[in-house]
């Protein structure tokens, strides 16, 4: 559930990677385990970056002491929304919508040529003459 690597739990249990990897062939019931912790584990994480990516409130005790007293006042502890967490979200969750180099839709396999511009320089100075 802490979301460790393969490698680092053959390091917990003191084996090789291909030691465990023939432990969850034998023992099914300890792959589903590992799998179902992992999977846990990044439900959690990615709830957590939900909530930093929409901003979130909780309850929160300001303790201070005043005139010598300890006053708890309860309040409410706003962290606004995170743009980063959000970017994140979006880039991962959306990659078509929401990658830096979006990728050209199949109709527009065509390359794109350079367009001719011509440009004809008009001299103002002979319309003054003109007039």
């Amino acid at each position: 559930m802490l979301g460790h690597t393969d490698k680092e739990l053959a390091v917990f249990f003191e084996v090789s990677e291909q030691t465990l990897n023939t432990w969850k062939k034998a023992h099914p019931e300890f792959l589903e385990s590992l799998k179902g912790g992992k999977t846990l584990a990044d439900a959690e994480v990615a709830a957590k970056l939900h909530h930093r990516a929409l901003g979130y409130s909780h309850p929160e005790d300001d303790i201070r002491v005043v005139n010598g007293q300890i006053v708890i006042t309860p309040t409410i502890k706003h962290y606004p929304p995170d743009t980063t967490a959000g970017i994140f979200w979006l880039k991962n969750r959306q990659r078509d919508k929401w990658r830096d180099k979006p990728e050209a839709d199949s109709d527009d396999d065509a390359p794109v040529l350079p367009v001719k511009v011509v440009v004809q320089v008009k001299d103002a100075r002979a319309d003054d003459a003109d007039a």
